[in-house]
């Protein structure tokens, strides 16, 4: 299995400080919805998984919410059946890269083949033409203006987020869900992880937050949505 490189130290109170920052900065980049709208997005890294992505659509079907995954092309090649699983409960499907890697350390050659291989096995998973299947998801949240340039001139998606509660630590599910409550405002993104970092407490971390959130009269939408209401890219 591959390992990925991790942050490992405790950045989430600084993640909304840092969103502030970086938004007005990479205006090319979905950070957040409509602010003037109830509407949040639910995401996911780094899945399929075998057992905590199906633990994960048990939550999301018993509350019927529709989210987006953002997947590795490595473990959709290993889980197809899981894949699919995902897709035909007509959750949103981005890219995440072939493994965890981040898109700086990759040659242009490199990143290209490693979204284009991604797609090929969610294709071939999914039925899910290549063509629609753009947005993507830097791992570890990594990206310099160059990838950004990249990206957009292969006609892919930048999506980022705006609430970080840094599952893959294991904080604990408490821990993440007031993490989330806490952060969450009109537009946010939230993402979360249903792979093999992070994802061991996803299913009882989303059946905490959904109820919680929609006792506040939160909408639940896809990142398709967002990109609907977003600002055309610069």
């Amino acid at each position: 299995m591959n390992t990925p490189f991790r942050f490992k130290l405790q950045l989430a109170p600084f993640f909304p400080y840092l969103h502030s920052i970086l938004t007005p900065s990479f205006p090319r980049c979905l950070w957040r919805g409509n602010l003037s709208q109830p509407e949040i997005a639910l995401t996911f890294d780094d899945g399929p998984h075998p057992e905590y992505t199906l633990e994960l659509l048990k939550v999301l079907d018993q509350f019927q919410i529709t989210a987006s995954f953002f997947w590795l092309g490595q473990w959709v090649e290993q889980y197809p059946e899981i894949a699919q699983a995902v897709y035909q409960r007509g959750h949103w499907i981005g890219l995440h890269g072939y493994q965890h890697q981040s898109f700086p350390f990759l040659s242009e050659i490199e990143l290209k083949q490693s979204l284009e291989k991604t797609q090929t096995a969610i294709f071939k998973a999914c039925h899910l033409e290549p063509e629609l299947i753009l947005d993507v998801r830097p791992p570890n949240g990594f990206f310099l203006p160059q990838t950004l340039e990249l990206l957009t001139a292969w006609g892919y998606r930048p999506v980022m987020w705006s609430v970080v509660p840094e599952d893959w630590l294991h904080p604990g599910v408490n821990v993440v869900t007031q993490r989330v409550i806490k952060q969450t405002q009109n537009g946010s993104i939230i993402v979360l992880h249903d792979g093999y970092f992070g994802g061991k407490d996803v299913a009882k971390t989303v059946q905490e937050i959904i109820p919680k959130l929609l006792e506040q009269n939160y909408r639940f939408v896809t990142i398709s949505k967002f990109w609907q209401s977003a600002k055309p890219m610069i």
